[in-house]
Order: C-alpha cells, then sequence, then structure tokens
C-alpha cells in the first residue's frame, strides 16, 4: 500500500431476500445485521472507511446512520444470481471514481451476526503489511469430514477411517466462516475472485461463525446474543423515549365507584427524569392511553407528552423531525405489542424487564428492573453514565 491508499471495509447488503425476507435489516439482540456489520468495521484498527452497497433505501438509511458512507448498487447486480464480488468491484469503481484510492479491501459479510473487530483489524493488517495477497476468517475443527458418492455410500474425506486418533492427536482443518475477507485491491481486479496469490487465515472463534440463512437460525443469533446482556453496560443514546403504562406504571390501575382511575408510579423514576432534565437530555412520554393520568404525570415531571396516540411509529417520526433528532439517537422504552414499530425504527430499543415476550426480543437492551419499579430510573443512570 502507499501512503494516499486507504483500507476499506466494503459490505454488500442488497434489499431482497427470499430465505429471510428483508434479511439485512432484521435485529439480532435489538440491532439490525447492516448496523452490526458497519459497527464492527468501524471498530476495527486500521479501517479508514466503511462503505455499504445497496439497492435498498431503508438499509441506506440504516447504514449511514450508522457511519458507513453508501454506495448505490444498480438493480442488474442486486439480483439473486449477482455476485457478492461483483458488488464490491462496483463499490471499488465508485470510490475510484470519487478520488478515493483504495489500497486494501476488507469484505464484510453482514449475514454474519457476531463479527470480531480484533479478526477484521488483524486481516487488514496482514494485507497492509503484505504478509498475504488474500485472507480468510476461519476456525479450527477436529471434525471428522464426509461425503456421499452417487449410491449414498459414505466415504472419509479428511481422515482414515480405519484410524481414530484422539482429537489431540489430530491435524485440525480450518472451516471458513464467511465473516469477512481481505485483499488488496488490485490483486482482486486481476483475478476477479476473493482468494488469490499468497492465501492467509485469520482463526476467529467459533462462536462467530453463524450465518443467517433461515429464520431458525436469526432466532439462534438472537438467543445467543442474549446471554451477554450486561445489566450495567452504559446506553449512549442521547434521547429518552418512553410509553406510559407498563413503564412508568406497573400496568395496573385502580378503579373507584365513579369510574375513576388511578395508576401507580415510582418516586424513583421520577428523581431518574429529574437528573436527565438537568443533564438536558430532551425526553418525551408517548402514550396510546387517553386518560389525563398521562397528561398529569408528564406535567409534574416537566417531560413533553403526547398521548391518546394510535399510532406511535407516525408520531414518533414527526416529534423526532420537527426537533432535528436523528432516530439512531432515540432510546424507546417500551413493554407491550403496540411498542413493536416504534422499538424498530429507534437505535436503541429498549425493554422493561417484564414486558411481552415479543418487545423483548424486539429490543437492544432488556433493564432488569419492570415498569413502575424504576425502570425508568434504571434507563435515565445507564444513560447519563454513557456521557
Amino acid at each position: 500500500m502507499t501512503e494516499n491508499e486507504l483500507t476499506v471495509a466494503i459490505i454488500p447488503a442488497r434489499g431482497g431476500s427470499k430465505g429471510v425476507p428483508g434479511k439485512n435489516l432484521r435485529r439480532v439482540g435489538g440491532i439490525s445485521l447492516v448496523e452490526r456489520a458497519v459497527r464492527a468495521a468501524a471498530e476495527a484498527r486500521g479501517v479508514d472507511l466503511v462503505v455499504v452497497s445497496t439497492d435498498d433505501a431503508e438499509i441506506a438509511r440504516v447504514a449511514a446512520a450508522a457511519g458507513a458512507r453508501v454506495i448505490t448498487r444498480p438493480a442488474d447486480l442486486s439480483s439473486d444470481t449477482a455476485t457478492s464480488e461483483s458488488a464490491v468491484l462496483h463499490a471499488l469503481d465508485a470510490l475510484a471514481a470519487d478520488g478515493v484510492l483504495v489500497g486494501t479491501v476488507v469484505f464484510v459479510q453482514a449475514t454474519s451476526p457476531f463479527i470480531p473487530s480484533e479478526g477484521i483489524a488483524e486481516a487488514a493488517a496482514h494485507i497492509a503489511t503484505d504478509r498475504y495477497d488474500s485472507v480468510f476468517s476461519a476456525h479450527e475443527t477436529y471434525g471428522f469430514l464426509w461425503r456421499r458418492d452417487a449410491d449414498q455410500l459414505a466415504t472419509a474425506v479428511n481422515h482414515d477411517a480405519s484410524n481414530r486418533p484422539r482429537r489431540q492427536d489430530r491435524e485440525p482443518h480450518h472451516l471458513e466462516t464467511g465473516a469477512f475477507y481481505a485483499f488488496t485491491a488490485d490483486g482482486f481486479r486481476a483475478a476477479g475472485h476473493r482468494f488469490f496469490g499468497r492465501i492467509g487465515i485469520v482463526d476467529v472463534p467459533e462462536t462467530s461463525a453463524i450465518e443467517i440463512d433461515d429464520e431458525h437460525q436469526l432466532a439462534v443469533a438472537d438467543a445467543l446474543a442474549a446471554l451477554d446482556p450486561a445489566p450495567d453496560a452504559p446506553i449512549p443514546a442521547s434521547v429518552l423515549v418512553t410509553d406510559f403504562d407498563g413503564v412508568h406504571t406497573d400496568d395496573t390501575a385502580t378503579v373507584d365507584t365513579e369510574g375513576r382511575e388511578s395508576v401507580r408510579v415510582s418516586r424513583e423514576d421520577g428523581m431518574g427524569v429529574s437528573r436527565l432534565r438537568r443533564a438536558g437530555i430532551p425526553m418525551l412520554i408517548l402514550s396510546t392511553e387517553l386518560n389525563p393520568v398521562v397528561a398529569r404525570r408528564a406535567e409534574k415531571l416537566q417531560v413533553p407528552v403526547l398521548h391518546g396516540i394510535e399510532d406511535k411509529t407516525a408520531a414518533l417520526e414527526s416529534w423526532a423531525a420537527e426537533n432535528g433528532i436523528a432516530l439512531a439517537d432515540i432510546a424507546y422504552v417500551g413493554n407491550d405489542v403496540n411498542d413493536l414499530a416504534a422499538l424498530d425504527i429507534v437505535g436503541w430499543p429498549i425493554a422493561v424487564a417484564n414486558a411481552h415476550p415479543a418487545v423483548r426480543a424486539a429490543a437492544r437492551v432488556v433493564l432488569t428492573r419492570r415498569g413502575g419499579e424504576g425502570a425508568v430510573r434504571e434507563v435515565a443512570e445507564r444513560m447519563l453514565a454513557a456521557r
């Protein structure tokens, strides 16, 4: 690489997908696959620029909000039969037309939700220092591989079936994960594919090897993401929007003989809101509930409120646009299925501890506290901790 050449991560992410509709926008641990890929690449040491190649407007919006440069891919390179290599080559041509000199390419697959940034950094360094011409991510396997012949009879592939040595006595093989590849830009143009010249391997954990090709794998990935909940991790959102019932309250109501309703709220939550307000963090209560108790509580907290709202998503988008707030900067806290659409458009979808299972599954963060029992205070403290 010359001094002016950049290391660029390119993420092909087309809109069409038959196995998992809208796959690149589906969420794992509350974060879309394309955003996870952008973040993994952006956090890798040595990567100068992250690019997403897409034909889809929503993918482009999410990618740009995550910090990627977006290159619009033509329809003929976005079909089921179009190769990833063609998308990478198109992105390189588009960058060259803008005067961007690329020395090293890191080709990142958005369909791998657990891409280790340190692996990307290692791959980029191998190419930039001329140790290899192309590298790929893989994990060691000591498995006995077999193949079936035309008669469906099994034949050993990587071992002698008559000799079954212990694992420690066997030679390891490497299974390609598909998460990322790196290569010289010039070599890729000449070869037309991702493997050429001196080929190296970057070892990555087997846990990072899952690829999303069907709904089952998506569910497995989401379950794996939930294994590390990081209950006290900071939440670096800059705006807080909450539902009311089930978030500020315990989702119950007391009704007297005159039909008047009252709800139970937490003074602890009130202190959390007060601290956010003093820190200058914008807030909004967004509720479908018509009862005036919502407005009275918002008035007490000195927080803007929109209640009696049927379409929370439209209301949230409108409020954010009017106040010059990016949806990616918003933490939205919900508890039930009528929050799902709003959770889906913000950068930080958050569920209270006792939320509906569908809400918990859609959340990037699941709180340790229940609605009406300090959930808002927990969010407040974690947002302030990120500052």
